[in-house]
């Protein structure tokens, strides 16, 4: 009721007043209308997908090969061994056996 007290004052007021030569001063401001109530707040918005991954980066390049070793050198070649020595000359043989005596020969017959 309070809110329309000076809506309906005002409105009285304007009916005593139809009719009369001189209008009189204006009444005072009515009091200020109440807050509105807060507004409901409003649900929250759904997620958005989750995005697509990434494609797989392309594999490296493969790494340069080593250099190839230095040949080793080659060794050097033995010295020849030394000349072996001359066997010692083997001993004389022994002397043979004398042979046997011949057969006496036979007696000559008579003439």
């Amino acid at each position: 009721m309070e809110k329309y007290t000076s809506f309906i004052v005002a409105s009285l007021t304007a009916l005593a007043l139809i009719g009369c030569t001189q209008t009189g001063p204006a009444g005072p401001a009515g009091p200020a209308g109440g807050t509105g109530a807060t507004g409901t707040t409003g649900n929250t918005g759904n997620t958005g997908a989750t995005g697509d991954t990434g494609a797989t980066g392309n594999t490296g390049n493969a790494g340069n090969t080593g250099n190839t070793g230095a040949t080793g050198y080659t060794g050097a070649t033995g010295d020849t061994g030394a000349t072996g020595n001359t066997g010692a000359t083997g001993a004389t043989g022994n002397t043979g056996n004398t042979g046997n005596t011949g057969n006496t020969g036979a007696t000559g017959s008579p003439r």
